[in-house]
């Protein structure tokens, strides 16, 4: 810990003198963490976790090594047809998970606010922009994002196309999940085929595009089997895992790296022991850097995180001989577009299906969409007989930790499922 702080302190005292280098701190940082994943993994992990810390350091490096064949993107943006024009996604919660990881996201944040953005915005979305107009972070080719699911998107990404001076495209997702929807969306995904190949001058192939879809199509399948055959199983987890399967399971869909990590998955299930201990599934984001979350969930017998939602917002039932559609399908269709109620019902199949205890509600300050349904998915939850927890936090700015409060309720609440055991 006093490594990353004293890290993140020169990362952060750059960036007010000499932004470049601390862009170049931070790289090489990222490079030596990335390294150790490769040399010293973490033993207590599954081999495909091992693999997957080094895939999503690897997706956060390509940003800071070759800007120029980079696209921001916001996290549920299908990514397929840029992988086809050679462009390497460039997130925002991503790569603002990172900087906190590294311990540098405070002065970020504080320069986001000073530039006349509001607290209440997402924390994850404050810390990019404040990285960006510092000038730490590069200079994409262009942002491709989506209004799917989240408010602070609107304001994010224009601010950030006119402080870069790049081209952006928006896609437009409405609320109602209806077929036409999807042919609405589908066209919208067509132009942006056609943005990216004006701006990156790569024609894209539909036969290629269809054959990325096939292997979107099968990670997914691969992930939802993964999640169901872990209910019996104990699968040593971590505070990270969950949510870089969040990420890769939406940026890296289409990749051979990502559908290697899950055929990893599937294998290393096979070979797990028997479950134990009290299982929880994680709605929402997860404060990874909370001690007393750490305390808790991380690599312990006694109780573990066994889902995350933000890794199962899709369902693989498309047709990816229509890719166009079938990205379409993917975000009309997605978990956390409609109604609160779809996004519940979607979280306690998932639940049941990894053989959950009981879950957590977690409210990341600056999420609306969470926020206002934590009672009702409190509700229910507790009549499909699955206790639920209202975990209020940040899942980047440690100044809105609640450490006392957090450890007490979660405490509290493995308590309450005391009489759980699967050992």
């Amino acid at each position: 810990m006093k490594v990353a702080e004293t890290f993140g302190h020169y990362v952060e005292k750059l960036s007010n003198t000499n932004p470049a280098k601390a862009r170049c701190l931070l790289k090489t940082g990222w490079e030596i963490q990335n390294l150790k994943f490769q040399l010293l993994p973490n033993r207590q992990l599954f081999p495909a976790d091992r693999y997957l810390a080094h895939l999503m350091m690897d997706t956060m490096l390509k940003p800071l090594k070759s800007p120029e064949n980079s696209v921001i993107v916001s996290v549920f943006t299908p990514c397929e047809i840029m992988q086809e024009v050679g462009l390497n996604p460039y997130n925002v919660e991503g790569f603002s998970c990172y900087l906190s990881a590294s311990m540098a996201e405070r002065g970020f944040l504080q320069q986001a606010e000073n530039e006349g953005i509001s607290e209440t915005l997402c924390s994850y979305h404050k810390t990019f922009i404040g990285a960006a107009d510092k000038g730490v972070l590069p200079k994409p080719k262009c942002i491709v994002y989506t209004n799917l699911t989240c408010d602070a998107n609107l304001l994010t990404f224009r601010r950030l196309s006119e402080m870069f001076q790049v081209p952006s495209f928006s896609i437009d997702v409405p609320l109602q999940q209806t077929e036409d929807n999807v042919l609405y969306v589908a066209e919208q995904l067509r132009a942006l085929s056609s943005f990216l190949e004006s701006h990156t001058g790569k024609a894209i192939d539909e036969g290629r595009l269809r054959q990325r879809l096939r292997r979107s199509q099968r990670t997914l399948q691969n992930y939802d089997q993964f999640q169901k055959a872990r209910a019996g199983k104990y699968v040593p987890s971590d505070l990270v895992t969950p949510l870089y399967c969040g990420m890769t399971n939406n940026l890296l869909l289409g990749t051979v790296e990502q559908e290697k990590y899950t055929e990893m998955l599937l294998r290393d299930i096979r070979q797990a022991q028997p479950a134990k201990g009290k299982r929880i599934y994680w709605m929402h984001t997860i404060p990874f850097w909370s001690d007393s979350v750490r305390n808790e969930l991380c690599l312990s017998e006694k109780a573990q995180i066994v889902g995350c939602e933000l890794a199962q917002v899709c369902d693989p039932e498309f047709d990816p001989e229509k890719p166009y559609e079938a990205m379409a399908k993917r975000m009309v269709y997605h978990s956390l577009n409609g109604s609160i109620t779809r996004r519940i019902e979607a979280g306690i199949r998932h639940a049941k299906e990894a053989g959950a205890d009981g879950a957590v509600w977690f409210g990341h300050w600056g999420c609306k969409h969470t926020l206002g349904g934590a009672q009702l998915a409190k509700k229910k939850f507790e009549e499909e007989g699955i206790p639920l927890l209202i975990l209020d936090g940040d899942g980047c700015d440690r100044s809105h930790g609640g450490e006392g409060q957090t450890s007490t309720r979660l405490d509290a609440f493995l308590e309450m499922l005391g009489g759980v055991n699967h050992e």
